[in-house]
């Protein structure tokens, strides 16, 4: 099972967008995917989940990482690295089971210039602490508000060869 997981909680968001843009090119391919977004956890989340006793509302989400095989981390840039919440999210997830040895795309995106390489790289330790294999081609989409259209789709012909060519090096991967 492949979870993309949209490393924001911040409601309609681009990090959204282009979680549903990869998993609607997956499908195309004849690759089910499930949509994992940090904006739809609970408000008391980091008081509720963080030690030791999780929430009943923290359950389905911990099925579902105990389920996958293999992540796509989209990540949006956050003050020149990645979203506290996705760093809360995987602290909050059962160590080791829930990401060891299992296999990982990584997407960064942001409104300026350079799509976030440093929260990508800077994930990308987080990944390897937990021990999820990261694919080497990790892709960065800058200017995001120019990169997808009215219906949420990509359309630039860079990205678009870029980010179809790292779909098809995860579904092999």
């Amino acid at each position: 099972m492949i979870t993309i997981i949209s490393g924001t909680n911040r409601p309609y968001s681009n990090t959204l967008k282009l979680s549903s843009y990869y998993q609607h090119k997956l499908l195309e391919r004849g690759v089910a995917s499930h949509i994992l977004s940090l904006a739809d956890l609970s408000a008391d989340f980091i008081s509720a989940d963080m030690y030791k006793s999780r929430s009943d509302a923290f359950q389905p989400y911990q099925d579902r990482i105990m389920a996958t095989e293999k992540f796509i981390f989209v990540i949006p840039e956050y003050n020149g690295s990645f979203p506290g919440i996705l760093k809360t999210f995987v602290d909050a997830c059962k160590f080791p089971d829930s990401f060891f040895n299992k296999k990982a795309a990584l997407v960064g995106l942001s409104s300026g210039k350079y799509g976030n390489v440093r929260g990508v790289d800077h994930f990308t330790g987080v990944c390897h602490y937990v021990r999820l294999h990261v694919l080497p081609l990790r892709i960065h989409i800058p200017h995001i508000f120019h990169e997808l259209d009215a219906d949420g789709n990509l359309y630039k012909e860079d990205t678009l060869r870029f980010t179809g060519e790292q779909i098809e090096e995860f579904i092999r991967f």
